[in-house]
C-alpha cells in the first residue's frame, strides 16, 4: 500500500457501511484560511509589514534598542552569521540550571519539594521569560458537533465528528474565535479509548490534507491508521483557528481576544502558549465523551507545533502523555547550545511570536539593560520536559539525512532529556527511563530508542516527522498507560502497528512485485520462519523441498487472521496471480485462554481470508491447512472445532484441505518429540514432514520442479535493516 499523507484517509462509499449508517451531515460551507504559499505577494508583504510593526512595538516597549541576527541555516562560503555545526564549539555554557537547586541554592530531595518549591518556581520563569502569561479572564468556550461521519480509516469502521468551539467573545464583539477539530474514534470499541490529539489542520477523515510542496511521504502508514489500528482515536486541531501563525496575528485570534484588539505587554502568552491553550480546551470537550477514556490522553506536534505540544503536556498535567516530534530550539533543544538554530532567531520577526515577548530581550545588543544572551534564560530545554514528570514523555527526532535538519540539533536535545532524567528518576524512581550525565551520556543509534521507562527517547529513520516513530511510540505508551487495545472480529482487516511489520509489509510488497510466484505461502511465524533468511536452518530446508517450483513465503509473526487479511488487502496479493497459495492462519487468535465463541470468529476469519485469496488469485488453487496442535488441552478442543469447521471449505479443486496433524501428535493431541522448538513453531523436522504432504500435491498441480527458480530471493526481519 502506497503512504498516504499524515492525517488523509479516503471516505469509503456509504454501500460499505451496515443499513443503519445514518447519512453524512454535509460539509460547513466556509471556505479553508488560505496556506502561506497560496498567499499572493501581496497578501504576504501586508502580513509582513503588520509583523514587522508589532515585532517594532515589542522591542520599544522592552527598551531593546538593537537584536543580534538570527542564525543562517546554510553553510555555505560567504554566508553571514552561519550555524555552529562543529561539535567542539557547541557548549560555550555547559554549566545549565539545575532542575533540582531552588532559586535559594536548596537541594531538593524529595518528591513533596518538588511539588511544593522547585516545579512552582521552574513554572513561573517560563510563564514570566519564555512561553508567557496566559490571562486569568480568558473566555470561556462552547463546544458544538457541526458534522458527524461513519466512514472507515485504514479499512476499519470509525465515527468521526467535527467540532467548533465558540469563544465567548461578548466583551469584544469585533473579533471571533472558533476552534475547529475533528475527532475521529474506533467503532465498535468494547471499552472507551485512549485519543491523541495532534496539532494540525483540523480535518475530517473525507477531507484533502494540504500538502506542503515537495513533501515526501516517509515508508510508514498514515498517522490516522496506526492510531485507529493500535485502538486509539484521534482530534485533529486546527491551530490557525486558535492563533494565527504569525506576529501580524498577535492582535486577533485568542491572544487578540483576550486583549481587545490590543497589542501584548512582554508577559503575556505567545503562540506556542496559545496553541497549547486550544489542546487544553479540546482536552476539555474531550472529557465529555463516554467513549473516550479522559485519563488516556495524550498530546502530538511536530516542530513549531512540537514545541506546542512540550508546552501543553508541562502545563496541563491532565495530558497523560505527550509526543514531542523534531521540536528544535524553544521546544526540547537547549537555549545554551551553540549549535543550529538559535535564540537569536526565536527573537526575530519571524518567529518572535511563538514566544513570551520578554523572551527577546535575550537576544538583545543594545538596550536599557544592556545585552542578554541565552546564557540569561534563568530556565532551559531540560525544565521544560521536567515540568511534564512523572508523565510519559517520548522525545523524537528524525535525521538530516532525510530532512530533519542538523539545524534541530538532535545531539543537544538527547542532552536536554538526559538532563530532565533526574526529576523523572526523583519522582518515578526505576521506572524513570533516560538518565544520566548530559555532558558525557552516549546518544544511541538510529533506530535504536530508550524505551524503559517514562522518559523516552527515539531517533528514527525517516525526515522531519513523527510518524516514522509513532509505532514505537504506540507500543510504549500502551505500556506506560496499562492499554491493551480493543477487540475486534476475526474477519475484520486491521494492520499491525509495530514498525518492524511496517517494514516487513513495504518489503513483502516489492517481493510481491517482483513476480515469478508459482507458490504462494500465507501466514504467521510458522510459515514465515520456513523461508526466512534469518532462519537460515529452515530456509536451506525450504529451499531443498521448493526449488524449482516458483515458492515464495509471505509468513510474517504474530499474525492474527486480521493481519494477515489486511496485508493481502493492501498490496502483498496484487498482481501475483500464483497458481497454488498455501494457507496456514488462525492460531495466534486462538491464544493461550480463549473464550466463547472463539470458534466461531476464528473459522469467519479465515472464510474471509479465502474469500481475498479467491477475489485476487482466481486462478489459484489455494491448499488450506489445518491449525496445528499445541501441547495444551485448554486449546485443543477450539483448534479443532475451528479445522472441523474449515474443513468443509474445501471443495476438493479450488480449495484443498491438508490435515498433517496426526503426524505431528498423538491422537490425544500431545506433539511428538523434536517436531517443534516451543510446542507451537515446528522444528526442521516438523518442517520436513509439513513438505512431505504438499510436495504430492504441488507435483499433481504443477508438475515436476523445475531447474531453475523464478521466484524472489527470500526475505527476512527487517531489524537487520542498517539505518542510512
Amino acid at each position: 500500500m502506497k503512504p498516504l499523507p499524515v492525517l488523509l484517509v479516503l471516505a469509503l462509499a456509504a454501500a460499505g457501511l451496515k443499513a443503519e449508517t445514518p447519512a453524512p451531515t454535509p460539509a460547513p460551507t466556509h471556505a479553508p484560511a488560505l496556506l502561506p504559499w497560496q498567499l499572493s505577494p501581496e497578501e504576504r508583504l501586508r502580513i509582513q509589514q503588520q509583523t514587522d510593526a508589532d515585532h517594532a512595538d515589542m522591542l520599544r516597549q522592552l527598551g531593546i534598542r538593537a537584536l543580534r541576527p538570527g542564525r543562517s541555516g546554510s553553510t555555505a562560503p560567504g554566508t553571514p552569521n552561519p550555524a555552529n555545526y562543529d561539535e567542539s564549539l557547541a557548549n560555550p555554557t555547559p554549566d545549565w540550571p539545575d532542575a533540582l537547586v531552588e532559586r535559594d541554592g536548596a537541594p531538593v530531595r524529595t518528591p513533596a519539594e518538588w511539588w511544593s518549591k522547585r516545579r512552582p518556581e521552574i513554572a513561573e520563569d517560563f510563564e514570566r521569560e519564555v512561553v508567557g502569561r496566559i490571562p486569568g479572564d480568558v473566555p470561556r468556550v462552547t463546544w458544538s458537533v457541526v458534522r458527524r461521519l461513519d466512514t472507515t480509516v485504514g479499512g476499519l469502521p470509525v465515527h468521526a465528528s467535527q467540532v467548533i468551539g465558540h469563544v465567548d467573545n461578548a466583551a469584544f464583539p469585533a473579533l471571533s474565535v472558533d476552534i475547529e477539530i475533528s475527532v475521529v474514534l474506533p467503532a465498535g470499541a468494547d471499552k472507551p479509548v485512549p485519543v491523541l490529539e495532534s496539532f494540525g489542520w483540523g480535518r475530517m477523515p473525507d477531507q484533502p490534507i494540504p500538502r506542503f510542496p515537495g513533501l515526501v511521504d516517509p515508508p510508514a502508514p498514515p498517522v490516522p491508521d496506526q492510531l485507529i489500528a493500535a485502538g486509539w482515536g484521534y482530534a485533529s486541531i486546527n491551530t490557525s483557528s486558535i492563533q494565527a501563525d504569525n506576529g501580524a496575528g498577535l492582535t486577533s485570534g485568542i491572544i487578540g481576544l483576550t486583549n481587545k484588539g490590543a497589542r501584548r505587554t512582554p508577559e503575556q502568552w505567545g503562540c506556542l502558549r496559545a496553541w497549547a491553550w486550544g489542546a487544553s480546551r479540546t482536552l476539555d470537550y474531550l472529557e465529555t465523551l463516554p467513549s473516550v477514556d479522559s485519563k488516556r490522553v495524550g498530546i502530538e506536534g511536530v516542530s513549531r507545533y512540537g514545541k506546542a505540544a512540550l508546552v501543553a503536556m508541562a502545563f496541563d498535567p491532565r495530558f497523560a502523555v505527550v509526543l514531542v516530534g523534531s521540536s528544535g530550539e524553544g521546544g526540547a533543544k537547549p537555549h545554551r547550545r551553540n549549535f543550529g538554530e538559535s535564540v537569536e532567531n526565536l527573537t526575530s520577526s519571524g518567529e518572535y511570536h511563538w514566544m513570551a515577548g520578554n523572551f527577546l530581550k535575550y537576544g538583545a545588543s543594545d538596550s536599557v539593560f544592556g545585552a542578554k544572551t541565552a546564557a540569561d534564560i534563568p530556565v532551559d530545554a531540560h525544565e521544560l520536559i521536567a515540568l511534564c514528570a512523572p508523565r510519559p514523555t517520548f522525545i523524537s527526532y528524525g535525521i538530516p539525512e532525510k530532512g530533519d535538519a542538523k539545524w534541530l540539533d538532535q545531539r543537544g536535545s538527547f542532552m536536554a532529556t538526559v538532563a530532565a532524567g533526574k526529576v523523572f528518576r526523583l519522582l518515578c524512581g526505576a521506572g524513570a527511563g533516560v538518565g544520566g550525565d548530559p555532558a558525557t551520556a552516549v546518544m544511541p543509534p538510529v533506530n535504536t530508542g530508550l524505551l524503559q521507562g517514562a522518559l523516552a527517547w527515539r531517533q528514527h529513520d525517516g525526515g522531519h516527522e513523527d510518524r516514522s516513530n509513532l509505532s514505537s511510540f504506540l507500543e510504549w505508551a500502551d505500556r506506560m498507560l496499562g492499554y491493551q487495545g480493543i477487540e475486534r472480529p476475526a474477519d475484520l482487516p486491521v494492520m499491525r502497528h509495530d514498525r518492524n511489520s511496517h517494514l516487513a509489509h513495504y518489503q513483502l510488497v516489492e517481493k510481491a512485485k517482483a513476480g515469478g510466484i508459482s507458490v504462494y505461502f500465507l501466514g504467521d511465524s510458522i510459515t514465515r520462519r520456513w523461508g526466512a533468511t534469518d532462519y537460515p536452518d529452515y530456509l536451506r530446508n525450504w529451499t531443498a523441498n521448493f526449488h524449482g517450483w516458483n515458492a515464495a513465503d509471505f509468513g510474517w509473526g504474530g499474525d492474527t487472521t486480521q493481519n494477515i487479511l489486511w496485508r493481502i488487502q493492501n498490496g502483498e496479493l496484487d498482481g501475483v496471480n500464483p497458481k497454488v497459495i498455501v494457507l496456514l492462519a488462525g492460531t495466534n487468535n486462538v491464544g493461550k485462554t480463549p473464550g466463547p465463541g472463539k470458534i466461531e470468529d476464528v473459522t469467519a476469519g479465515i472464510a474471509a481470508i479465502l474469500r481475498v485469496c479467491r477475489e485476487k488469485a482466481p486462478g489459484a488453487t489455494v491448499i488450506l491447512m489445518a491449525i496445528f496442535p499445541r501441547n495444551d488441552a485448554s486449546v485443543g478442543a477450539v483448534i479443532e472445532g475451528i479445522n472441523a469447521r474449515i474443513r468443509g471449505f474445501a471443495d476438493g479443486k479450488a480449495v484443498r484441505f491438508l490435515d498433517i496433524n496426526g503426524k505431528l501428535a498423538d491422537p490425544d493431541g500431545t506433539l511428538h518429540a523434536g517436531l517443534t522448538t516451543d510446542e507451537l513453531h515446528l522444528s526442521a523436522a516438523g518442517y520436513q514432514i509439513w513438505a512431505d504432504a504438499l510436495k504430492p500435491i504441488l507435483g499433481g498441480l504443477l508438475g515436476p520442479p523445475a531447474a531453475t527458480d523464478t521466484a524472489p530471493p527470500p526475505t527476512g526481519d527487517p531489524r537487520a535493516r542498517k539505518a542510512p
